[in-house]
């Protein structure tokens, strides 16, 4: 690494450095402070250790229920209140799910932290799990359903691609889940699955922003340090075997009119070296109209309307995607064939140090961006205590990137990035079917 991007790194990392304070109450649930004083807002936030990954097989899509259903109501905030007295409070809030975790959050002034606080300790002590809410939320997440995936073009590709690149792994069915399995459900399965993991051992809580430290860990202790532990949870660990040859699968999309290519790679867990490495290989080749595929294959070739890569990072397992919408005659297989003409060469070959240097910068400006405010860093204290084990790597975690060496990212893709390791998908408009 050349001298000025290490006083370049040092620089951006001791401006950007995020300070934190981070405790255990009695009950399990682990607590991280972080104050920023430079903007009059406070987020409190929970996120709980629990994702589509622990559902039932046969009752998929419960965790992204839950993240609307504890929106419902709680038995001092009345049904239909919640988002009124946030907003009438002066703040937003809102939620989201993965495979691995749930995420709630409000952005308050920083004069209501102790509102926020008390309507998140309710959402975890006294929520109310009734027909009346399940039936409403059924009804939101099929909407949900048909305008975000069914009824919008390639809306269903990352659903295909995961249920063909994982066998055992719960990874293999989609966040949303089965509107079938959600139909099926009893109330008593819903309430069932809220005590096991909705609980302050299962969770974090981090309050960010502008706010005074005594007087908050006073009121964490009153709101959240009376809620009953729940049980130790043991997650179980599934394992797939390795992929040694292709998988192809064809999927019709009656929203598309052009195929798209979609190609993809299984990649370990997020939380190692090599899941990094492949980021900044997915970066090397898509990030950007300079980047090597695009600059290729639309640009000069004019092969595709669009090219893109990118890391599906998981706290198990992951994916690395790669996709195409062809244009005129040029087809799936021929773009392919270009892919894997560019991976080659950083199987064989060492990418030159112009290439190595701007993508240390594009590792400095993530940093930047994903600490930029107050919002961004909560949720990321949140995410490295929860699926990485390690809250500091908000600081750190650009310095391994920096570490990253030519020789590796060759390596990696070397290892990884093979056509008998790989899912090939057609993803297709309807065929017509010839009337008789």
């Amino acid at each position: 690494m050349v001298l000025s991007t290490v006083l370049m790194l040092g620089g951006i990392a001791q401006a950007q450095k995020v300070a934190f304070e981070e405790y255990n109450l009695e009950n399990g649930l682990h607590v991280i402070l972080h104050n920023d004083p430079s903007a009059p807002v406070v987020i409190t936030s929970v996120m709980y250790h629990v994702g589509s990954k622990d559902e039932n097989p046969e009752r998929t899509g419960f965790a992204h229920f839950f993240e609307h259903l504890l929106f419902e109501g709680t038995e001092n905030i009345k049904r239909g209140e919640w988002f009124k007295m946030v907003s009438s409070n002066g703040g937003i809030n809102n939620a989201n799910t993965s495979d691995d975790r749930t995420y709630y959050y409000e952005v308050f002034p920083s004069n209501n932290l102790e509102l926020g606080l008390w309507m998140e300790s309710e959402r975890m002590m006294h929520p109310v799990i009734n027909q009346i809410g399940v039936d409403t939320q059924n009804g939101v997440i099929k909407e949900e359903k048909r305008t975000v995936f069914d009824n919008r073009p390639y809306g269903n590709y990352i659903a295909v691609v995961k249920e063909n690149m994982f066998k055992n792994h719960p990874y293999r069915w989609s966040t949303i889940g089965s509107m079938e399995h959600l139909d099926a459900a009893t109330l008593e399965e819903f309430q069932a699955f809220h005590k096991k993991f909705y609980t302050p051992n299962n969770a974090v809580l981090v309050v960010a922003g502008d706010f005074d430290k005594k007087q908050a860990k006073e009121w964490i202790r009153n709101y959240f340090g009376t809620i009953s532990s729940g049980e130790n949870l043991k997650k179980q660990i599934f394992t797939e075997e390795p992929i040694t040859q292709t998988i192809k699968a064809r999927y019709e999309d009656p929203n598309i009119q052009i195929p798209m290519l979609v190609t993809s790679y299984r990649t370990p867990s997020m939380k190692t070296r090599d899941a990094r490495v492949l980021e900044m290989i997915s970066s090397l080749l898509s990030d950007g109209k300079s980047s090597k595929l695009y600059k290729k294959i639309v640009d000069d070739k004019k092969m595709a309307l669009q090219i893109g890569a990118f890391t599906y990072s998981q706290e198990d397992y992951g994916m690395y995607i790669i996709y195409s919408l062809p244009l005129g005659e040029n087809t799936t297989t021929t773009i392919l064939n270009e892919i894997d003409e560019e991976i080659v060469k950083l199987q064989t070959e060492l990418i030159s140090e112009k290439e190595y240097e701007k993508l240390q910068n594009i590792i400095d400006n993530q940093f930047v961006n994903h600490n930029a405010n107050v919002e961004g860093i909560a949720e990321n204290l949140a995410k490295y205590y929860l699926l990485y084990g390690n809250v500091n790597l908000i600081n750190t975690e650009v310095e391994l990137f920096h570490s990253i060496t030519r020789e590796e990212i060759r390596d990696v893709a070397k290892k990884y990035l093979n056509p008998n390791q790989r899912l090939i998908l057609d993803y297709v408009p309807v065929t017509e079917k010839v009337q008789n």
